[in-house]
């Protein structure tokens, strides 16, 4: 990064190669959307470019990217409303050799990460998906390394709870589809157990 910030421009393809796809994943979690990832990422790197001497050598890059990153997602945020989904092309699984049971665990996961808060979600993306360091994501959220602890541990616990739910509604539907009972799309998982 030093050599970008002194000019070297060329460089920011070695970074852009190295980073695109952590930062396309770090996206992906947090939109759901491919599209929007890939807008995001590519103008997170014009970020990188337009921003380059806020860089300080101090400074780890992966927190300053990733600072950088997450004003770029909270501009994207402003700029549309907050009813629209981010659901127009779901990023599919990462492995096909994943049993069918896998996979649904996993839309599951991401169904239930979806749901959290907007800022409890990105400290999970950031601390389980992008395994940043507690201390870099203090650095990036200002606060201590404690604050960050306690904050996944609380998200954990609520995507927890979240997905627990979730696989109970869904095993709900299972049952009432194998005794083959028609069920209105609005009935809530738990009386459809009754």
């Amino acid at each position: 990064m030093l050599q970008v910030r002194n000019g070297e421009v060329e460089m920011l393809g070695v970074l852009f190669d190295r980073y695109h796809a952590p930062l396309f994943n770090f996206y992906s979690k947090m939109t759901q959307d491919r599209t929007v990832s890939e807008d995001l990422v590519q103008e997170l790197f014009l970020r990188i470019l337009r921003y380059r001497q806020t860089y300080r050598p101090n400074t780890t890059f992966r927190t300053w990217m990733y600072q950088i990153a997450r004003n770029t997602r909270l501009d994207q945020i402003r700029k549309t409303h907050p009813e629209t989904p981010f659901a127009s092309e779901p990023v599919a699984p990462a492995s096909l050799t994943d049993s069918a049971q896998q996979q649904q665990e996993a839309a599951l996961l991401q169904r239930a990460l979806m749901r959290l808060p907007e800022d409890k979600r990105e400290l999970l993306v950031l601390s389980r998906f992008q395994e940043l360091k507690y201390d870099e994501i203090a650095g990036l959220l200002g606060c201590e390394v404690g604050a960050v602890k306690v904050r996944v541990h609380r998200a954990l616990q609520q995507l927890r709870q979240i997905f627990l739910q979730l696989e109970s509604g869904a095993n709900a539907m299972d049952l009432d589809r194998a005794s083959g009972d028609p069920i209105p799309p609005n009935v809530p998982p738990i009386r459809r157990l009754q």
